[in-house]
């Protein structure tokens, strides 16, 4: 997701993460792609009929209305969008005896992969708190000469793409063939399995923004084999972080690449961090009117437009990253989050948390 996309996001939970119902009068509507949106308005006009045996008057008047805001919400999509929809409904009136049923509902940056309806004194809000973490994606490569599977990390996740099988004949020498013609047939095959792992490499992770790797792993020789062939572009190929020996193809293949590989990823997100200090503090060295540091400075650079990079100590209070990204936002900068557990991020920390890459010279 994009800064702006993870902003509003932000911003919607913060607001929704402040309410709080008198009783279990706040209601939570979780509904993925591709669900039949009649089935979840039938669902909801049940949950009605059910709410008529809630005891308390106030609290059941609130819930059946609720409800029915959610239901004339819905009614509004022909369909359920792209990546799923999130819809809150609760009163808010501060007052007790009060009645102000408010509705909101978003359509997450990410899928919603849940489908769920709750009642409670406060909103489920967990899913859409997830989708704010940091998530990088990661493609996954698991094969040898009789299968291939693809797939991609993103945060803890792992999704499989697709799974292929070879005609790759297995390494027994066939009758009527000499071994020198059957060795040509297995080489060929082989050739066109790459072929055909590449082509979806190539179309599936040219097209993912976020990607930050790609993880490549099997067992024997024929990862290193494919990986050294003139088979995935250059672009894609330079993503290749490294090659794992694993015991597995298949799904428990991905699950194995991902764990022989955490120290990597670990090490790839901390050097990338570390880069970009380097490159701050160089510049703080030998040209410091091409940085920022400290609350205020760079408060006032970045009015002036002139940030490229804002970079951000994970340390900050959540209202102060909030405000910086809302800022950001207006000027295209772009921000990064730095980890206070290297020594890089511990000096940005001593800085004020707060620094700046500028597109300019600023006095």
């Amino acid at each position: 997701m994009n800064l702006k996309e993870k902003h509003r996001l932000r911003m919607f939970v913060a607001e929704l993460e402040a309410i709080r119902g008198r009783h279990t009068e706040l209601i939570s509507v979780y509904v993925p792609v591709g669900y039949d949106i009649n089935k979840v308005i039938n669902h909801l006009k049940e949950e009605q009929g059910t709410a008529e045996n809630i005891k308390d008057k106030t609290n059941r008047l609130h819930v059946i209305d609720s409800l029915e805001k959610i239901i004339r919400h819905l009614r509004l999509f022909k369909k359920i969008p792209e990546n799923g929809i999130a819809v809150f409904a609760g009163n808010i009136a501060s007052q007790e005896g009060k009645t102000d049923i408010k509705v909101w509902s978003i359509e997450p940056p990410e899928p919603v992969s849940i489908r769920l309806y709750r009642c409670d004194h406060v909103f489920v809000l967990d899913f859409l708190r997830d989708m704010l973490e940091h998530k990088d994606s990661y493609g996954l490569v698991v094969m040898d000469n009789r299968e291939a599977t693809i797939g991609i990390l993103k945060g803890t996740s792992i999704v499989e793409i697709i799974s292929l099988t070879s005609n790759v004949p297995g390494k027994i020498h066939a009758g009527g063939f000499s071994q020198q013609r059957f060795a040509r047939l297995r080489e060929e095959a082989a050739h066109e399995f790459y072929k055909k792992i590449a082509a979806i490499i190539n179309k599936e992770f040219f097209e993912m923004k976020d990607l930050k790797g790609i993880l490549v792993g099997g067992p024997g020789p024929t990862k290193e084999t494919f990986i050294d062939g003139d088979y995935i572009q250059n672009e894609i190929k330079k993503k290749i972080m490294g090659s794992e020996d694993l015991s597995y193809t298949g799904e428990f293949g991905l699950k194995e690449l991902v764990d022989k590989s955490k120290d990597l990823i670990a090490e790839l997100e901390i050097s990338k961090e570390r880069e970009i200090m380097k490159e701050f503090f160089e510049r703080l060295g030998k040209s410091s009117e091409k940085v920022a540091y400290g609350m205020e400075k760079v408060k006032e650079v970045l009015e002036f437009g002139a940030i490229e990079t804002l970079l951000l100590s994970d340390s900050l209070e959540e209202k102060e990253i909030e405000f910086f990204e809302t800022e950001a936002i207006k000027y295209d900068t772009e921000v990064r989050m730095i980890s206070v557990d290297t020594d890089e991020g511990k000096q940005l920390k001593d800085l004020g948390g707060v620094g700046a890459l500028l597109r300019y010279a600023v006095s």
